[in-house]
C-alpha cells in the first residue's frame, strides 16, 4: 500500500533544505520528484509551483510577512518562518486555494511538527494576511525605484544596484519580470540519430507539447510532460535538455572535422556533446570536471547518447597538466560563476550569493583561465562563457584576459543568426540577457591564440 504524502509537509521539508541546509533547488525537486515518481501529475505540479514559486518571491513574501507580525520574519523559528513563506505564497498567488484550507492545513503542520505553542501564531499570521493581503502597500517605484523592483520582483538589491551601473532601467526591470515567467524545458535534437521532425512526432505522440524556439534550427520547447526519463525519444537518445544559450557555446566554437576539443569544467556534459554531434563521430572531445559524482553524470549521458568521440574524464581545471599543452584546436571554459542569468530556473542564487562571494568567483575563473589558455594550440580557439549578467565577470575578464595573454578576439557573426548580431558581437563577444533576448542570461566571448 502507497504511503499518503502530505504535499504541502514535503514542500516545507524541501524548503528547509535550500533557505537552511544549503541545498540547490534544482537538485532538491529534481530527487523528490524521482522519490515520489508515483504521485499524481495534480500533486507534481502543485509541489513543484509551492515550492519554487515560493523561492522566486520569499522577498517580497517576507515583506507581507513583516506587514502582520509583530515577530520579525528573521527571528521566526526557521520552520515557522518557512512554513509562513509557502502558506502566504498560496494565499497571493493561488486563487484557486481557499483561504481557509491553506491556514487550516499550516496549524496543522506546526502542531505536527512540534510547535503546538506557536499554532495560534501561525494561525493569527495567516488569517490577518488573507484579510489584509490587498491592501499592503509596497514601496512607490518613482520615489524608491531600487526598493520597488527589490520587493516585486523579490531581487536582492546589492544585485540590483551593479546592473543598474550597466543598463538602463527599463532593460533591468524586464530582466526581473523575465525570471518570474514560465520556464519551459528547452531541448537540443541529435540529428545524427533522428530528424527534427522524428523528434517532433514522438513527443506529440506521447501527449508533450512542443514548439519551435528562436536562434536555432534543431531546438525545440516542450511542455506539458510529467518524467523527462520516461519519454521515449529521452530513452533513445534522440535528445538533450540545454539551454539555447548553452548551445550557442558549441555553434560559436564551431568545431572542424577532426579537431580536438577540450571542455574543462564540463558537467553535465551539454555543450560538450554538442561538439562531438557537431564533430560528426570525427575528431575527440575530452570532457573535464573536478569530481567523480560529475563525471558519471557525463557518463550516463555519454552512454544515453552513445556517443564515440568523447570521454568523460575527472581533471581539476585550476590544476596545470603538461600533457595538454597546446593539445586543443577548441578549449571550452564555461567557467563556475554567480549563476545570475538563470534566475528563473534557480531562483535559490539569488539569495545564496553576495558581493564578496562573486569576488572569490572572479579569483577562481582567472585562476582557470591562467592555467588552461596553455592547452590551446596557436591559432586555436578558446571560448569563455558564463551563465551570469554584468561586466564584473564577463567584459572585465574578457579584458583581463586580453591584458595577459596572446590572445584576440574573434567575431562571432558568422556562427549566429541575424536577430543576434550587434556592435558586441561582431567585436566578439555576445550577453544575452533575459527578456531581451528569447534566452536564458549567458554570456559567450570567442578568442583565437596568436602565438
Amino acid at each position: 500500500m502507497t504511503k499518503t504524502v502530505n504535499i504541502r509537509e514535503l514542500v516545507l521539508e524541501m524548503l528547509m533544505q535550500v533557505t537552511e541546509e544549503g541545498g540547490y533547488s534544482h537538485i532538491v525537486l529534481r530527487e523528490v520528484l524521482e522519490k515520489y515518481q508515483y504521485l499524481e501529475k495534480r500533486d507534481r505540479s502543485f509541489l513543484t509551483r509551492v515550492f519554487e514559486g515560493t523561492l522566486e518571491n520569499i522577498i517580497q513574501i517576507d515583506y507581507i510577512i513583516g506587514c502582520f507580525s509583530k515577530v520579525k520574519v528573521e527571528d521566526m523559528k526557521p520552520l515557522i518562518r518557512d512554513l509562513l513563506r509557502l502558506s502566504v505564497y498560496q494565499l497571493k498567488y493561488m486563487d484557486s486555494i481557499p483561504d481557509s484550507a491553506v491556514c487550516n492545513e499550516a496549524v496543522k503542520i506546526a502542531q505536527r511538527r512540534g510547535f503546538y505553542n506557536l499554532k495560534g501564531f501561525v494561525n493569527g499570521v495567516l488569517r490577518s494576511v488573507a484579510r489584509g493581503i490587498t491592501q499592503v502597500e509596497y514601496p512607490d517605484e518613482k520615489k524608491e525605484p531600487e526598493k520597488f523592483l527589490s520587493v516585486t520582483y523579490s531581487m536582492p538589491e546589492w544585485i540590483l544596484e551593479k546592473w543598474l551601473l550597466q543598463f538602463d532601467y527599463a532593460v533591468v526591470k524586464r530582466i526581473c519580470e523575465a525570471f518570474h515567467e514560465e520556464q519551459p524545458t528547452t531541448i537540443r535534437c541529435n540529428l545524427n540519430m533522428a530528424t527534427l521532425e522524428e523528434v517532433s512526432e514522438s513527443l506529440k505522440g506521447e501527449g508533450i507539447e512542443v514548439k519551435k524556439v528562436p536562434y536555432l534550427d534543431y531546438a525545440l520547447q516542450i511542455r506539458n510532460y510529467n518524467y523527462l526519463k520516461a519519454i521515449t525519444s529521452f530513452k533513445k537518445g534522440w535528445f538533450q535538455v540545454q539551454d539555447v544559450s548553452s548551445m550557442l557555446v558549441a555553434e560559436i566554437a564551431a568545431p572542424q572535422w577532426g579537431d580536438y576539443c577540450i571542455d574543462v569544467c564540463a558537467a553535465p556534459g551539454g555543450k560538450s556533446l554538442h561538439l562531438a554531434d557537431k564533430l560528426k563521430g570525427s575528431g575527440y572531445v575530452e570532457a573535464r570536471d573536478v569530481t567523480d559524482y560529475k563525471v558519471a553524470l557525463m557518463q550516463e549521458n555519454i552512454d544515453r547518447i552513445n556517443s564515440v568521440n568523447m570521454e568523460a574524464v575527472l581533471a581539476d581545471a585550476t590544476v596545470f597538466d603538461p600533457k595538454s599543452v597546446e593539445k586543443a584546436d577548441i578549449l571550452i571554459a564555461d567557467v563556475p560563476c554567480s549563476g545570475l542569468g538563470v534566475l528563473g530556473k534557480k531562483a535559490d542564487i539569488k539569495y545564496k550569493m553576495s558581493a564578496a562571494k562573486q569576488q572569490e568567483i572572479i579569483k577562481l575563473q582567472r585562476k582557470i583561465l591562467d592555467t588552461v589558455y596553455q592547452y590551446v594550440k596557436v591559432g586555436g580557439t578558446l571560448i569563455y562563457s558564463t551563465c551570469t549578467i554584468g561586466a564584473d565577470e564577463n567584459q572585465y575578464n574578457v579584458k583581463w584576459f586580453l591584458d595577459h595573454y596572446p590572445f584576440r578576439l574573434d567575431s562571432i557573426d558568422p556562427y549566429i543568426s541575424d536577430e543576434l548580431k550587434s556592435k558586441s558581437t561582431k567585436a566578439g563577444y555576445l550577453q544575452l540577457l533575459p527578456g531581451v533576448h528569447k534566452a536564458d542570461g549567458f554570456f559567450i566571448a570567442r578568442f583565437k591564440r596568436i602565438s
